[in-house]
């Protein structure tokens, strides 16, 4: 369901496209499988969205974009966007304080997050915050309550949040946390890479004139599971919406 935030973001930024889905319900969470498995299901679920027709693809998570985007790029050739902690854009800010990085414990072991991460050390204090479990939460339609308060002051409870000036969501699922992170840390700037993901498809469709002409109103946006549709068609419709009246609230 992470992939659901980028999805609403392209279809605001992209009104000419049209959109295919595909959340692998049946095998969340990511997080915490091992990498051949995340390799072999990536595969699985792009050579799926291949049969369907598609232009382009964004891997809409920070897990498979490190684990597996390298070995999509070689095995298709049409563009292959993923997605990546907005760290950059965080130490640049014009703010003192730490940077936390919240991400699925297998995002952070990952060279690519690790290369990121030591481009940037130098400048600022990071902290990886290993979450394991949240996406897993957030799939089952828990992002919002008591749970999710007791599992964020958990895992914050090691950090001094008095010093905490910037928090980067480095799961796709956390953007649906957003809410519930200022409760707990008022005033904080809470970033994601999704707006520079969509940004960065719309200037490679640009560039490979793939961007459509279609009206707007002749788009569609098509939305498949591996999981049971009777639970994931109206949870994705509900965070779908969710995303939307929070970009128009921005």
């Amino acid at each position: 369901m992470g992939g659901v935030s980028v999805l609403a973001e392209a279809a605001c930024l992209l009104p000419r496209e049209s959109f295919v889905y595909y959340g692998d319900s049946l095998h969340n969470p990511y997080g915490t499988k091992e990498v051949a498995e995340i390799k072999r299901l990536s595969m699985g679920a792009v050579e799926f969205l291949i049969q369907k027709g598609i232009k382009a693809l964004v891997v809409a998570c920070n897990t498979a974009t490190s684990v597996a985007i390298s070995d999509l790029r070689k095995e298709w050739t049409i563009p292959v966007i993923g997605m990546e902690p907005a760290l950059k854009p965080a130490v640049e800010m014009d703010n003192q304080g730490t940077i936390v990085v919240m991400a699925t414990p297998i995002t952070l072991r990952e060279k690519k997050f690790n290369n990121l991460l030591n481009q940037y050390l130098s400048r600022r204090d990071i902290i990886p915050l290993s979450c394991p479990g949240l996406a897993d939460l957030i799939e089952r339609g828990v992002y919002t309550g008591r749970t999710i308060e007791d599992y964020l002051a958990r895992v914050f409870s090691g950090i001094n949040r008095e010093e905490i000036a910037t928090i980067v969501l480095g799961c796709t699922h956390y953007v649906f946390i957003k809410h519930e992170i200022e409760k707990l840390i008022p005033g904080v700037k809470i970033i994601d890479g999704n707006r520079g993901t969509v940004k960065h498809l719309a200037r490679i469709l640009g560039q490979r004139g793939l961007l459509s002409d279609r009206d707007p109103k002749e788009r569609t946006i098509s939305c498949f599971t591996s999981g049971r549709p009777e639970i994931f068609q109206p949870l994705c419709e509900q965070l779908f919406s969710f995303c939307q009246e929070k970009q128009k609230q921005a």
